[in-house]
């Protein structure tokens, strides 16, 4: 993974995925829509599963070093 491709997904799973799902959250409860609570526990589990493997990518990158 390059450099580039690296800090493009940091990004996103650091700032992005948490304010979309802060922003769907706000949104769907508004709305008083019933499935808020599984939208929000998938939309943080793929952005946990994204933070842990590009946690696993740097650690792998570090001990290469």
């Amino acid at each position: 993974m390059s450099n580039k491709v690296y800090d493009v997904l940091k990004w996103i799973t650091l700032i992005f995925l948490p304010a979309l799902t802060t922003l769907v959250g706000v949104i769907l409860n508004s709305f008083n829509v019933g499935c808020t609570e599984i939208v929000l526990t998938i939309m943080t589990a793929v952005t946990t599963f994204l933070g842990a493997i590009l946690g696993i990518s740097n650690i792998n990158y570090k001990n290469k070093e």
